[in-house]
């Protein structure tokens, strides 16, 4: 699955991602998606190079990038591209397939099964992802990443959901759905960027 994450997204819609735990299975059928470019793309986190927080998105294919966000929530990607090429899908949202019970308890039971993995947010807290699974291989135990044997035939796309300035507009249409799949997130745009001062 190395290559583009433009390319890898249609892949990537109808996958199954499972976490074996020590608390027990829990699989999503991944239904949303977002591509991030790195150097060619102004809301990757991997825009300014590689530090500390973002170096699993320079490694291998097939690896997962975990990253804490807002002090408060950690949200999963698919690295897609090689050794230094920071390329990757955000797991946006999915349904979840198997561990079910697990998953509401995760999700501290929320009123509908429906949103046990609605948002990327949600998506990582109900497969019990953090920091400590970041660099993890989504082909090994404790995960396992199983493709659809071919890309859905319908797949819409449009901008990426809450990412500031140009690059959460149309002039980035990185976000990859199944159409009329409930479990899709709902899309806000970011909030826009204050314009720099410049002195007289």
């Amino acid at each position: 699955m190395a290559g583009s994450a433009l390319d890898v997204a249609p892949w990537l819609l109808g996958a199954h991602l499972t976490h074996h735990s020590d608390d027990g299975r829990v699989s999503v059928r991944v239904t949303e998606v977002e591509a991030y470019l790195g150097a060619d793309d102004p809301g990757s986190h991997a825009f300014r190079g590689q530090t500390a927080r973002n170096a699993t998105m320079f490694g291998p294919a097939g690896h997962i990038y975990v990253y804490f966000t807002y002090g408060m929530h950690y949200c999963a990607n698919i690295v897609c591209g090689t050794q230094g090429w920071a390329t990757g899908l955000l797991l946006r949202a999915g349904e979840i397939v198997e561990g079910v019970d697990l998953a509401r308890g995760r999700r501290s039971h929320p009123a509908s099964d429906l949103d046990l993995a609605r948002g990327p947010a949600r998506l990582a807290q109900a497969l019990g992802l953090d920091r400590r699974f970041d660099g993890a291989d989504a082909l090994a135990h404790p995960f396992r990443l199983v493709l659809p044997t071919e890309p859905p035939r319908e797949v819409r796309r449009g901008p990426r959901v809450g990412v500031s300035g140009a690059a959460g507009t149309g002039e980035y249409p990185w976000r990859f759905w199944l159409p009329d799949d409930p479990t899709v997130s709902r899309y806000r745009p970011g909030k826009p960027r204050a314009a720099r001062k410049v002195d007289p």
